[in-house]
């Protein structure tokens, strides 16, 4: 039995045949785990904000004194910023080189 067995499959890869913004992400973090931190960046760059975003929002439910939201807000806005942009890298130019 693999981890790979557990993931989830990509509907829009599943039924459509595109990828998604999200496609990679499961296996970019299974790789960060592994210890293998340059593949995981390059098969999704936004990995390590994406555990960033997870672990603050974690942190939010642990420590409520504090005020997460506004961090929060700017960790998906930065994510959202490098899923668009590693997206359109690798469907657009690294395939049409």
């Amino acid at each position: 039995m693999d981890i790979e067995d557990f993931m989830l499959t990509c509907p829009s890869k599943k039924f459509l045949g595109i990828e998604c913004l999200g496609c990679g992400a499961q296996r970019a973090v299974v790789l960060v785990f592994e210890g293998r931190f340059s593949e995981a960046f390059h098969l999704y760059p936004a990995v390590y904000t994406l555990l960033l975003f997870f672990l603050i929002l974690v942190l939010s439910f642990i420590d409520k004194k504090r005020k997460y939201g506004n961090l929060l807000m700017i960790l998906a806005a930065v994510n959202l910023v490098i899923m668009v942009i590693s997206y359109y890298y690798k469907h657009f130019y690294l395939h049409a080189h």
